[in-house]
């Protein structure tokens, strides 16, 4: 579980972006860093006193983040530091408790600078640790390529990559199980088939509607990707549906005509798992490059049932992506 701290989050299992990749992508645990109560049951961690920045990563003032590589007690780290939304709940407060410095003035128009009260003026922080290399690869701005996969050119060259890279879904397991999260589920059903969990993805800070974003997780450990769904899946996709937009209705009063509930192949992480996502946010990974909308999907699978195992499917690679390289030898690029 991450523990929500004043100023930072510190993100143990993120569901998606930040996947592990082999049995040592471990995310950072509390041992690093001494914890002191506040007395109101936060906890201030120290973790990032002893982070020595290597390299920016990437960055982008249009999405008011940053991505840092460095060490944490001599082990290789990643940093990402995003600005939270502004809330507009806080406005009054912040427009009556800041402090505002004059920069500019013309007419009617006037430029400042305004320092918020300091519990206003959150960074959600998510620290990797230890952070393999294919994490920094992962964070690190690159040129990306379009491939078309063909059903023949997934099972002679995706899925025996797949198969050699050995990616761990462990912390999947550990939520399914209760070993990990367990008081971050809003939602399960248990049926072994047909069941999943509903839980909020770490890129929400669940303090705004705006960029809500929950994660559904099947139970069942057979399916890895779109590319495994057939027919008799279609109870499954239809009660992640129905199920997912009646919790989050009840439980946010978001209702489904205001969500993109979508499938990315390729997936961050193979284990079936779908995205519900506000329609108002621009969440990463939501273009049609690699979204699925999970509508589509259910029908596409009605009207055929083997149309993912034969249909072309388009996806983004990285420059360094070992997959990518594969398409490249075997021609395909």
């Amino acid at each position: 579980m991450a523990e929500i701290i004043e100023q930072s989050k510190l993100a143990l299992n993120p569901t998606d972006e930040s996947e592990a990749t082999g049995q040592s992508a471990k995310r950072v645990k509390l041992d690093f860093c001494s914890a002191q109560g506040d007395g109101s049951g936060s906890a201030f961690v120290s973790v990032l006193s002893d982070f020595e920045t290597k390299t920016v990563l990437r960055d982008s003032a249009r999405e008011k983040n940053i991505f840092i590589h460095g060490k944490i007690v001599d082990q290789d780290a990643i940093v990402i530091l995003e600005k939270t939304p502004i809330r507009q709940d806080n406005l009054p407060e912040m427009f009556q408790d800041s402090r505002l410095k004059l920069e500019m003035k013309n007419d009617i128009y006037s430029t400042y600078q305004l320092q918020p009260p300091a519990h206003l003026n959150e960074i959600k922080t998510t620290v990797i640790c230890p952070a393999t290399e294919k994490h920094v690869k992962k964070y690190l701005r690159q040129e990306t390529f379009l491939v078309e996969e063909t059903g023949d050119d997934y099972r002679s060259i995706t899925l025996p990559y797949i198969s050699s890279q050995s990616f761990s879904v462990q912390w999947v397991y550990n939520i399914l199980e209760k070993k990990a999260e367990a008081d971050r589920i809003i939602f399960e059903d248990p049926d072994p088939n047909t069941g999943f969990v509903l839980l909020p993805d770490f890129k929400w800070d669940q303090k705004q509607l705006d960029d809500l974003y929950l994660i559904a997780i099947v139970h069942r450990r057979d399916i890895k990707s779109l590319r495994d769904l057939r027919s008799e899946h279609l109870p499954l996709l239809r009660n992640i549906r129905k199920k997912g937009e009646e919790t989050i209705q009840k439980q946010y009063s978001v209702r489904p005509c205001k969500l993109r509930v979508y499938l990315h192949y390729q997936p961050s992480y193979y284990h079936l798992h779908v995205h519900f996502t506000s329609l108002d946010y621009e969440a990463p990974g939501c273009g049609v490059e690699r979204a699925h909308l999970l509508s589509d999907v259910i029908q596409n699978l009605e009207a055929d049932s083997e149309y993912y195992h034969g249909r072309s499917l388009s996806f983004p690679l990285r420059a360094d992506d070992s997959l990518l390289l594969r398409f490249r030898e075997a021609g395909r690029l």
